[in-house]
């Protein structure tokens, strides 16, 4: 296994870890925007353009996008999060070359106006049907409760009024400002034969002009606020509940991710034995997530609306005996267990690496074997989460709840 690198002329990164042993390989150009680097006015724009990238390029229809990634047998896609876009494919290493022509192509797609009005209509309606589902857009609306103005509080698919008045000028003007050389990189996972990737790349990409563009970190000032919503279409009481917690810079990042397992995994953690094993709840969890210069401790629990009430006070029990009382050495031992056994499953696939060898590199700058995440992992103790418990508290949170209860008092 070898990791490599190499910056172009131009400012564009390749990175890349090697692995002869593989069958396959994953290649991926991810660009640092999300929902994080928009304005209220272009909020959603990020996401827009991830469709608008796949409609045609100058070379391409969007039929001939899909044909040809069909050819090649590919597993391709692409997401957008606050913090970043990735398009990706996962191809035999035969297919390395035809595979980086594609990526490469709709990087610069053609951002044609009806394309835009079409998929515009698209956009819209996804923000509706995830307006109907489950938790009913709580999700992004708790992160507006406790984090109030702060970029990481937008929603990634923005809002109707935003999509609705987005002109294609100012999304090609964000194309512009965003998808130049320094603010994306290509990164590669499984077989790869990198002198050769470096060289399609450059042929394909060297001639890019690079732009400046930054990015603002800032830190969150969070507040704890409880808030009810009546649904009364739901048929069953939703809780969602968010924390501050490491961010991803934080060297207590892994701690973090220990100690959200050992609470809240879905799987043999205190909230599941509490709520979950006796029936009480449908699903209860508890994960940590990491953006730059923020994270969370973000929880889940779904149940009927019966039961909703004492679920709450359930859990917020057990987060008073964590604080009080702390872990024990036989919880942080099998949460270690289950964390680096999905660390090793998952470095199996070399699409998973891609994304893990891709995220380090957006977040970090930085190189991480499977050796190196498995012994951070060890490294961790019962110290470290009880010092990120108190530095963190759960307790202090900000909760929704969105069901069809038709009264629930302020907590205390």
């Amino acid at each position: 296994m070898r990791f490599l690198s190499h910056t172009l002329d131009n400012g564009l990164e390749i990175v890349a870890e090697c692995n002869e042993a593989a069958h396959s390989q994953g290649i991926g150009f991810f660009v640092r925007t999300g929902a994080r680097d928009e304005t209220d006015e272009l909020a959603g724009v990020s996401h827009f353009l991830e469709h608008m990238v796949f409609k045609g390029t100058p070379r391409r229809s969007a039929e001939d996008v899909n044909r040809e990634f069909d050819q090649l047998g590919a597993h391709y896609n692409a997401f957008t999060s606050e913090e970043n876009t990735v398009y990706y494919a996962s191809v035999l290493p035969e297919c390395q070359e035809a595979t980086v022509d594609l990526l490469a192509d709709v990087m610069r797609p053609s951002l044609r106006a009806d394309d835009f009005e079409m998929e515009k209509k698209v956009i819209i309606e996804e923000i509706q049907m995830y307006a109907d589902q489950p938790p009913f857009g709580m999700d992004d609306h708790i992160k507006e409760l406790h984090y109030g103005k702060h970029p990481l509080a937008r929603s990634v698919l923005g809002t109707v009024q935003s999509i609705t008045a987005l002109t294609p000028d100012q999304m090609r003007a964000y194309f512009e400002s965003r998808y130049c050389p320094s603010n994306l990189f290509v990164a590669a996972a499984g077989k790869v034969d990198f002198e050769a990737l470096v060289d399609q790349v450059a042929s394909r990409c060297g001639g890019w002009i690079d732009r400046p563009t930054s990015r603002e970190i800032d830190k969150a000032n969070s507040v704890s606020q409880f808030q009810w919503v009546p649904r009364e279409s739901a048929t069953q009481q939703y809780v969602l509940q968010l924390a501050d917690a490491p961010a991803s810079e934080d060297k207590d990042r892994y701690a973090a991710k220990l100690l959200a397992t050992v609470f809240g995994d879905d799987s043999g953690s205190r909230l599941y034995w509490e709520i979950v094993d006796p029936g009480l709840a449908e699903s209860a969890s508890m994960g940590h997530y990491e953006y730059l210069g923020v994270g969370m401790f973000f929880s889940w629990l779904s149940c009927d609306p019966e039961t909703a009430k004492a679920n709450l006070e359930r859990l917020s029990k057990l987060q008073e005996v964590a604080e009080k009382d702390g872990f024990t050495a036989k919880e942080l031992q099998q949460a270690q267990s289950k964390v680096k056994a999905r660390v090793v499953l998952g470095s199996e696939r070399p699409r998973n690496r891609l994304f893990h060898v891709g995220g380090n590199w957006m977040q970090r700058r930085e190189y991480r074997s499977v050796a190196d995440d498995l012994a951070a992992i060890d490294e961790v103790s019962l110290d470290s989460l009880h010092k990120v418990l108190e530095k963190f508290p759960l307790s202090r949170h900000t909760t929704v709840t969105i069901g069809p209860m038709t009264d629930w008092p302020a907590e205390e």
